[in-house]
């Protein structure tokens, strides 16, 4: 792995240690149940950790940047520690980038992304890099401002990316009434949250609907809807229950899996479910 990229050291005893570019930090991880491998040498060296005793917070072992800049999948991140302990990518969708590329690209077509809870445009930025035409939707002003300054990076500003700040589900409603539709969707939504005029996000209520006007809205040559969570009881069977009856009459394949990061002994984090038009 490249020095600038990202890398998963080591995981066990409720924690992960990750190295972003120069900079190694520990983060809670609550299914890592099992031991450490790596000797505490290795985790004694940290820059710093997050901590979620008493008030959320990062201490600091040694002199850390605000802000600074990874490599991954050939684009450039701002990496940023957070008062939540995010720093600005999730490495378990890394590889659903490549995945979404490839047949963006063996489409050899204008191609229509639509990519719901965006966060730092991570999809958006890779789905423009190879030609899509993306919509980027994220109820935190913050969050695309944060995306913008990612395709500054990549020199991808001017790329055709439209950026909203709207609640996901009103958006939906709104493009329905529009006419709008797309050739692939990705939705990452959280298990709460509140929409830009704080409306209240609760996964377990809003999916079923969400899901549905997602489907609404593939266009008839669509080829993918991919959705990814990080739920607890949201499995790889609860992800293939909710997906399958939307797609009981189009064709294609459905998949489901838990996402991993990679590692000698990979770490599960997150579900995933995804329909393909062309397996």
């Amino acid at each position: 792995m490249a020095a600038d990229s990202y890398t998963l050291l080591d995981h066990g005893n409720g924690q992960k240690l990750e190295q972003f570019g120069p900079h190694t930090l520990i983060r809670p991880c609550g299914q890592a149940l099992w031991n450490k491998t790596s000797s505490e040498d290795l985790w004694k060296k940290a820059d710093a950790s997050f901590s979620r005793q008493g008030k959320l917070h990062w201490e600091k072992k040694k002199k850390l940047p605000s802000t600074w800049t990874i490599t991954v999948n050939n684009l450039q991140f701002k990496i940023q520690p957070t008062d939540f302990g995010h720093l600005g990518i999730f490495p378990e969708h890394i590889p659903f980038w490549k995945w979404m590329q490839d047949i963006i690209t063996k489409e050899k077509r204008d191609f229509s992304l639509l990519n719901l809870f965006a966060y730092s445009g991570g999809a958006s930025l890779s789905a423009a890099k190879v030609g899509a035409s993306v919509v980027h939707v994220d109820s935190s002003k913050g969050m695309n401002c944060w995306a913008k300054e990612n395709a500054a990076l990549n020199n991808l500003e001017n790329a055709p990316i439209r950026y909203i700040t709207d609640d996901a589900v009103k958006f939906l409603i709104k493009e329905k009434k529009r006419g709008r539709s797309y050739d692939g969707i990705i939705l990452d939504p959280p298990s709460f949250g509140r929409g830009a005029k704080g409306e209240v996000f609760k996964i377990e209520t809003a999916i079923i609907p969400l899901l549905s006007l997602c489907r609404e809205l593939l266009s008839e040559q669509a080829q993918f809807l991919f959705f990814s969570c990080h739920t607890p009881g949201f499995t790889p069977q609860v992800m293939q229950n909710l997906l399958s009856p939307l797609f009981s009459e189009k064709s294609g394949s459905i998949d489901c899996g838990e996402m991993l990061i990679p590692h000698a002994n990979p770490l599960p984090s997150g579900v995933f479910a995804r329909w393909q038009k062309n397996i």
